[in-house]
């Protein structure tokens, strides 16, 4: 995995006062401090993947993750000052950078996702259906909940998120931490299995 320096990075770099030294990460950061830019390409090369692979194993999305790779070493630059050598390595400090942002990125996905299950629930509201329908519903709910609760726990963790929390398929791979094409396939068979099963059950209650 390669990484590219942000543009704005090169475009802004004020003259370096030392080049080519590779030492310690107190000198990689005093060089940053001094305005090297090819101690930020030099930082880049050695610690992108661990810091990609940071924010990876929270996003689960490889060009999230390249984002915020991209914003944890624009960050390095702007504030060199931040990273205190004493207090533990580079890469520590910007994996942990990575994670922090990662998980900051998640929960804003998940309080949009519970705003929009609020609006649907609100909408859902307005329109007062008739008993006959509460019924009916009422009826196909618990037939649906109960051939969920037959299917094998990895499947059913995907089915609840997609269908009763409304995540799609990138969001339910982040949160019960697969990939998102595994997240796909344990859906297809799942409702494979839901279809077999609600046919019989449904007919059963008509």
């Amino acid at each position: 995995m390669t990484f590219a320096l942000p543009k704005h990075c090169i475009a802004t770099a004020r003259p370096a006062t030392v080049r080519g030294v590779e030492g310690t990460d107190a000198l990689l950061a005093a060089r940053l401090a001094a305005g090297d830019d090819w101690a930020l390409a030099e930082a880049l090369a050695r610690l992108g993947p661990d810091v990609y692979g940071a924010a990876l194993a929270v996003l689960g999305d490889g060009f999230t993750a390249q984002d915020v790779v991209q914003e944890v070493f624009t960050d390095l630059w702007r504030r060199p000052g931040r990273y205190d050598p004493a207090a533990g390595t580079l890469r520590t400090y910007l994996t942990l950078r990575a994670r922090h942002r990662a998980v900051d990125l998640v929960r804003s996905e998940l309080r949009r996702v519970a705003r929009q299950q609020r609006h649907h629930r609100l909408d859902a509201a307005r329109a007062l259906p008739s008993v006959c329908e509460e019924v009916t519903a009422a009826e196909t709910s618990r037939a649906v909940r109960a051939a969920v609760r037959q299917l094998p726990d990895s499947q059913r963790q995907v089915v609840e998120l997609a269908y009763f929390e409304g995540l799609t398929c990138r969001e339910v791979a982040r949160v019960a931490e697969i990939p998102e094409g595994t997240a796909k396939s344990r859906l297809r068979l799942a409702l494979a299995k839901l279809e077999a099963v609600l046919d019989r059950q449904l007919l059963e209650h008509s």
